[in-house]
Protein backbone atom coordinates (compact mmCIF):
# COMPACT_ATOMS: atom_id res chain seq x y z
CA UNK A 1 0.00 0.00 0.00
CA UNK A 2 1.08 3.84 -0.47
CA UNK A 3 0.84 6.51 1.33
CA UNK A 4 -2.33 8.85 0.41
CA UNK A 5 -1.64 12.07 -1.40
CA UNK A 6 -2.62 14.74 0.68
CA UNK A 7 -4.92 17.22 -0.84
CA UNK A 8 -5.86 20.77 0.20
CA UNK A 9 -9.54 20.61 -2.04
CA UNK A 10 -11.40 18.37 -4.32
CA UNK A 11 -10.14 20.23 -7.25
CA UNK A 12 -7.09 18.65 -7.24
CA UNK A 13 -8.51 15.52 -8.16
CA UNK A 14 -12.00 16.20 -9.56
CA UNK A 15 -10.89 16.65 -12.96
CA UNK A 16 -9.91 12.57 -13.15
CA UNK A 17 -13.51 11.18 -12.39
CA UNK A 18 -16.38 12.00 -13.78
CA UNK A 19 -19.04 11.06 -10.90
CA UNK A 20 -19.00 11.14 -6.86
CA UNK A 21 -20.21 8.56 -4.23
CA UNK A 22 -20.36 11.09 -1.36
CA UNK A 23 -21.14 9.77 2.08
CA UNK A 24 -22.93 11.89 3.91
CA UNK A 25 -23.19 12.18 8.19
CA UNK A 26 -19.69 13.43 8.82
CA UNK A 27 -18.54 14.75 5.29
CA UNK A 28 -21.46 17.06 4.51
CA UNK A 29 -23.36 17.06 7.84
CA UNK A 30 -22.42 16.80 11.60
CA UNK A 31 -25.80 15.55 12.35
CA UNK A 32 -27.09 19.16 13.53
CA UNK A 33 -25.69 21.29 10.57
CA UNK A 34 -24.21 21.15 7.16
CA UNK A 35 -20.40 21.48 5.78
CA UNK A 36 -20.78 24.89 3.80
CA UNK A 37 -17.73 23.80 2.07
CA UNK A 38 -18.23 20.33 1.28
CA UNK A 39 -21.94 21.16 0.07
CA UNK A 40 -19.92 24.14 -2.13
CA UNK A 41 -17.66 21.42 -3.44
CA UNK A 42 -20.42 18.76 -4.23
CA UNK A 43 -22.09 21.78 -6.41
CA UNK A 44 -18.69 22.71 -8.06
CA UNK A 45 -18.38 18.77 -9.22
CA UNK A 46 -21.85 18.88 -10.20
CA UNK A 47 -21.39 21.89 -12.52
CA UNK A 48 -17.81 20.86 -14.37
CA UNK A 49 -17.89 16.83 -13.77
CA UNK A 50 -20.69 14.72 -13.64
CA UNK A 51 -23.09 13.51 -11.00
CA UNK A 52 -23.27 13.05 -7.66
CA UNK A 53 -24.77 10.51 -5.54
CA UNK A 54 -25.23 10.43 -1.67
CA UNK A 55 -24.77 7.19 -0.29
CA UNK A 56 -25.49 6.78 3.07
CA UNK A 57 -25.91 4.07 6.17
CA UNK A 58 -28.94 5.85 7.60
CA UNK A 59 -31.29 3.74 8.11
CA UNK A 60 -34.23 5.60 6.61
CA UNK A 61 -36.01 5.77 3.00
CA UNK A 62 -34.14 8.00 0.64
CA UNK A 63 -36.98 10.62 0.70
CA UNK A 64 -36.68 10.81 4.12
CA UNK A 65 -32.90 11.30 4.67
CA UNK A 66 -33.71 14.36 1.52
CA UNK A 67 -35.72 15.88 3.51
CA UNK A 68 -33.01 15.36 6.71
CA UNK A 69 -30.64 16.93 5.00
CA UNK A 70 -32.16 19.83 4.08
CA UNK A 71 -33.24 20.65 7.42
CA UNK A 72 -29.43 20.81 8.30
CA UNK A 73 -29.01 23.07 5.49
CA UNK A 74 -27.86 20.86 2.68
CA UNK A 75 -29.74 22.18 -0.76
CA UNK A 76 -30.89 19.67 -3.24
CA UNK A 77 -28.36 21.58 -5.78
CA UNK A 78 -25.82 19.49 -4.24
CA UNK A 79 -26.61 16.09 -5.61
CA UNK A 80 -28.47 14.42 -8.26
CA UNK A 81 -29.62 10.90 -5.95
CA UNK A 82 -29.27 9.64 -3.01
CA UNK A 83 -28.65 5.88 -2.11
CA UNK A 84 -29.87 4.78 1.53
CA UNK A 85 -29.13 1.53 3.40
CA UNK A 86 -32.64 1.88 5.08
CA UNK A 87 -34.42 1.84 1.50
CA UNK A 88 -32.51 -2.07 0.84
CA UNK A 89 -33.96 -3.06 4.34
CA UNK A 90 -36.89 -2.10 3.53
CA UNK A 91 -36.62 -4.14 0.21
CA UNK A 92 -35.68 -7.28 2.35
CA UNK A 93 -38.15 -6.49 4.94
CA UNK A 94 -40.37 -6.68 1.25
CA UNK A 95 -39.37 -9.75 0.27
CA UNK A 96 -39.56 -11.47 3.26
CA UNK A 97 -43.34 -10.37 4.54
CA UNK A 98 -44.29 -11.15 0.89
CA UNK A 99 -46.07 -14.53 1.54
CA UNK A 100 -47.73 -13.49 4.59
CA UNK A 101 -47.69 -11.08 7.53
CA UNK A 102 -44.01 -10.98 9.32
CA UNK A 103 -43.66 -11.00 13.32
CA UNK A 104 -41.06 -8.93 13.46
CA UNK A 105 -39.11 -7.52 16.64
CA UNK A 106 -37.83 -4.14 16.01
CA UNK A 107 -35.11 -2.59 17.75
CA UNK A 108 -34.62 0.64 17.25
CA UNK A 109 -36.12 5.11 17.77
CA UNK A 110 -39.90 5.64 16.58
CA UNK A 111 -38.27 8.42 14.51
CA UNK A 112 -36.77 5.41 12.17
CA UNK A 113 -40.52 3.59 12.27
CA UNK A 114 -41.20 5.18 8.81
CA UNK A 115 -38.84 2.64 6.64
CA UNK A 116 -41.36 -0.04 7.66
CA UNK A 117 -44.52 1.81 6.40
CA UNK A 118 -47.00 0.02 4.05
CA UNK A 119 -44.99 -3.29 4.33
CA UNK A 120 -46.84 -6.59 6.46
CA UNK A 121 -45.54 -6.58 9.24
CA UNK A 122 -46.43 -7.52 12.81
CA UNK A 123 -44.04 -5.61 15.44
CA UNK A 124 -43.61 -8.68 18.42
CA UNK A 125 -42.02 -9.04 21.56
CA UNK A 126 -38.97 -11.77 21.06
CA UNK A 127 -40.73 -14.54 21.53
CA UNK A 128 -43.36 -14.30 18.84
CA UNK A 129 -40.69 -12.64 16.40
CA UNK A 130 -39.36 -14.85 12.98
CA UNK A 131 -36.77 -11.80 12.26
CA UNK A 132 -35.35 -8.64 13.79
CA UNK A 133 -34.43 -5.75 12.90
CA UNK A 134 -32.54 -2.96 13.91
CA UNK A 135 -31.98 0.52 12.93
CA UNK A 136 -30.20 2.09 15.98
CA UNK A 137 -30.50 2.73 19.70
CA UNK A 138 -33.55 4.34 21.49
CA UNK A 139 -31.96 6.62 22.75
CA UNK A 140 -28.42 6.89 21.58
CA UNK A 141 -27.53 10.01 22.79
CA UNK A 142 -27.50 8.51 26.51
CA UNK A 143 -27.30 4.12 25.86
CA UNK A 144 -24.23 1.99 24.87
CA UNK A 145 -24.48 -1.46 23.29
CA UNK A 146 -24.22 -2.97 27.06
CA UNK A 147 -27.50 -1.49 27.47
CA UNK A 148 -29.20 -4.29 25.77
CA UNK A 149 -27.18 -7.10 26.69
CA UNK A 150 -30.40 -8.71 27.63
CA UNK A 151 -32.01 -8.28 24.82
CA UNK A 152 -29.80 -9.54 22.70
CA UNK A 153 -29.50 -13.09 24.47
CA UNK A 154 -33.04 -13.17 23.90
CA UNK A 155 -32.65 -13.45 20.65
CA UNK A 156 -29.98 -15.16 20.51
CA UNK A 157 -31.77 -17.93 22.63
CA UNK A 158 -34.31 -18.03 20.24
CA UNK A 159 -31.51 -17.73 17.26
CA UNK A 160 -33.45 -15.02 15.45
CA UNK A 161 -31.40 -13.04 12.63
CA UNK A 162 -30.97 -10.01 12.91
CA UNK A 163 -31.46 -7.39 10.12
CA UNK A 164 -28.72 -4.44 10.34
CA UNK A 165 -29.97 -1.26 8.79
CA UNK A 166 -27.00 0.97 9.87
CA UNK A 167 -23.81 -1.26 9.76
CA UNK A 168 -22.38 1.93 11.04
CA UNK A 169 -20.56 1.69 14.75
CA UNK A 170 -20.34 4.99 15.46
CA UNK A 171 -21.38 8.95 14.73
CA UNK A 172 -20.59 12.18 15.94
CA UNK A 173 -23.74 13.99 16.93
CA UNK A 174 -22.71 17.54 16.71
CA UNK A 175 -19.44 16.98 19.61
CA UNK A 176 -20.26 13.82 20.99
CA UNK A 177 -20.02 10.54 19.66
CA UNK A 178 -22.66 8.18 19.47
CA UNK A 179 -23.42 4.15 18.91
CA UNK A 180 -25.41 3.00 15.84
CA UNK A 181 -27.02 -0.21 14.96
CA UNK A 182 -23.60 -1.56 13.42
CA UNK A 183 -22.51 -1.57 17.01
CA UNK A 184 -25.45 -3.62 18.19
CA UNK A 185 -25.32 -5.82 15.31
CA UNK A 186 -21.16 -6.84 16.12
CA UNK A 187 -22.17 -7.55 19.78
CA UNK A 188 -25.14 -9.98 18.48
CA UNK A 189 -22.31 -11.90 16.32
CA UNK A 190 -20.18 -11.82 19.73
CA UNK A 191 -23.03 -14.22 20.70
CA UNK A 192 -23.13 -16.03 17.52
CA UNK A 193 -26.27 -14.87 16.59
CA UNK A 194 -26.31 -14.15 12.67
CA UNK A 195 -26.49 -10.51 11.26
CA UNK A 196 -27.45 -9.52 7.50
CA UNK A 197 -25.79 -6.27 6.35
CA UNK A 198 -27.85 -3.44 4.10
CA UNK A 199 -24.94 -0.88 3.63
CA UNK A 200 -21.65 0.24 3.58
CA UNK A 201 -18.91 -1.49 2.97
CA UNK A 202 -21.05 -4.31 1.41
CA UNK A 203 -20.77 -4.82 -2.24
CA UNK A 204 -24.92 -4.33 -3.06
CA UNK A 205 -25.54 -0.96 -1.61
CA UNK A 206 -21.98 0.16 -4.08
CA UNK A 207 -24.07 -1.23 -7.01
CA UNK A 208 -27.34 0.66 -6.28
CA UNK A 209 -25.50 3.36 -6.06
CA UNK A 210 -23.47 3.09 -9.70
CA UNK A 211 -26.47 2.40 -11.46
CA UNK A 212 -28.03 5.71 -9.73
CA UNK A 213 -24.79 7.67 -10.88
CA UNK A 214 -26.01 6.22 -14.31
CA UNK A 215 -23.07 5.14 -16.89
CA UNK A 216 -19.83 6.54 -15.52
CA UNK A 217 -16.49 5.52 -16.52
CA UNK A 218 -14.83 6.87 -13.41
CA UNK A 219 -16.54 7.58 -10.41
CA UNK A 220 -14.88 8.56 -6.66
CA UNK A 221 -15.69 7.85 -3.38
CA UNK A 222 -15.54 9.87 -0.61
CA UNK A 223 -16.05 9.14 3.19
CA UNK A 224 -14.89 9.66 6.68
CA UNK A 225 -14.82 6.07 8.02
CA UNK A 226 -12.88 3.23 7.49
CA UNK A 227 -14.03 0.27 8.41
CA UNK A 228 -17.54 1.44 6.30
CA UNK A 229 -16.69 4.64 3.25
CA UNK A 230 -13.45 3.48 2.98
CA UNK A 231 -13.32 -0.39 3.19
CA UNK A 232 -16.71 -0.60 0.97
CA UNK A 233 -15.12 1.37 -1.84
CA UNK A 234 -11.83 -0.59 -1.58
CA UNK A 235 -14.48 -3.85 -1.89
CA UNK A 236 -15.90 -2.22 -5.52
CA UNK A 237 -12.72 -1.35 -6.47
CA UNK A 238 -13.18 2.37 -6.27
CA UNK A 239 -10.48 5.07 -5.96
CA UNK A 240 -11.48 6.97 -2.65
CA UNK A 241 -10.92 10.11 -0.87
CA UNK A 242 -10.53 9.86 2.94
CA UNK A 243 -11.53 12.54 4.98
CA UNK A 244 -9.72 12.65 8.01
CA UNK A 245 -11.54 15.26 10.71
CA UNK A 246 -14.70 12.79 10.75
CA UNK A 247 -15.59 9.89 12.46
CA UNK A 248 -12.13 8.63 13.81
CA UNK A 249 -11.23 12.22 15.87
CA UNK A 250 -8.05 12.20 17.29
CA UNK A 251 -6.75 9.28 15.51
CA UNK A 252 -5.57 10.87 12.36
CA UNK A 253 -3.30 12.89 14.76
CA UNK A 254 -0.45 13.72 13.57
CA UNK A 255 -1.79 14.24 10.18
CA UNK A 256 0.64 13.37 7.96
CA UNK A 257 0.80 11.33 4.76
CA UNK A 258 2.86 8.22 6.69
CA UNK A 259 0.86 8.43 9.87
CA UNK A 260 -2.58 7.92 7.77
CA UNK A 261 -1.10 5.11 5.77
CA UNK A 262 -0.31 3.25 8.57
CA UNK A 263 -3.62 4.08 10.36
CA UNK A 264 -5.43 3.09 7.16
CA UNK A 265 -3.07 -0.25 6.58
CA UNK A 266 -4.36 -0.82 10.69
CA UNK A 267 -7.73 -1.58 9.53
CA UNK A 268 -6.43 -3.21 6.22
CA UNK A 269 -7.80 -0.55 4.11
CA UNK A 270 -6.03 2.43 2.08
CA UNK A 271 -6.99 5.40 0.42
CA UNK A 272 -5.98 7.33 -3.15
CA UNK A 273 -5.84 11.05 -0.62
CA UNK A 274 -7.15 12.43 2.17
CA UNK A 275 -8.20 15.85 3.15
CA UNK A 276 -9.42 17.45 6.52
CA UNK A 277 -12.55 18.19 5.85
CA UNK A 278 -14.60 18.15 1.90
CA UNK A 279 -13.74 21.26 0.78
CA UNK A 280 -13.34 22.44 -3.41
Amino acid sequence: MTAPRLITGLSELAPAYDALICDVWGVIHDGHRAHPAAVEALIHFRKKHGPVVLLTNAPRRADSVAALCAGYGVPPDCYDAIVSSGEAARDALARESAAGTLPLYYIGPDKDLPVMEGLDLDLTGIVEARLAMCTGLLDDLTETPEDYAGRLAAMRARNLTMICANPDLVVHRGPKLCYCAGALAKEYEKLGGTVVYYGKPHRPIYDAALAAAGNVKKPLAIGDGMFTDILGANRAGLDVLFIADGVHGEDVEPYNADHLEKLLAKSGVHALAASRSLTW
